[in-house]
């Protein structure tokens, strides 16, 4: 059964490691791989990766991915949101913003100081959502 879009939302907002997917240009599936993500109820979803990195590429090159959260208990969710996607110069008010979610403290501190210490080396990914997919899966 489709979620709704509160159920939808409250899915997003949890504390979950997305996958990302994203065309390459490589003629073979697409680049699939984990992320974290920020939500912005209503809004568009933001994660951060490696300038140089194939994940920042191949955005580049298709101009939109994919997203995938999905929650591995009973019962079962996942909601898959797509549309285009762009590249910006990463901060460090947007790297904790993500990172917050699946860290505090001193390890939080820590790890936002280390991403921003190279201001070429890491991009924030603003995904605008188009497109919705979503299922709860009840077992019986």
């Amino acid at each position: 059964m489709a979620l709704d879009q509160a159920q939808q939302h409250e899915l997003l907002a949890a504390p979950l490691v997305a996958t990302l997917a994203v065309e390459d240009g490589t003629h073979r599936g697409p680049l699939v791989v984990p992320v974290w993500y920020a939500y912005r109820p209503g809004g568009d979803l933001v994660m951060f990766t490696g300038a140089a990195s194939r994940k920042a590429a191949a955005i580049r090159l298709a101009g939109r991915c994919s997203l995938l959260v999905q929650r591995d208990r009973p019962t079962y969710r996942y909601v898959g949101i797509e549309g285009p996607a762009g590249l910006t110069p990463v901060d460090a008010d947007v790297v904790r913003e993500i990172a917050g979610r699946y860290l505090t403290g001193a390890a939080l501190d820590d790890y936002v100081a280390q991403i921003v210490a190279d201001p070429g080396a890491f991009v924030t990914v603003t995904l605008t959502p188009r497109h919705w997919v979503s299922a709860e899966i009840a077992l019986a």
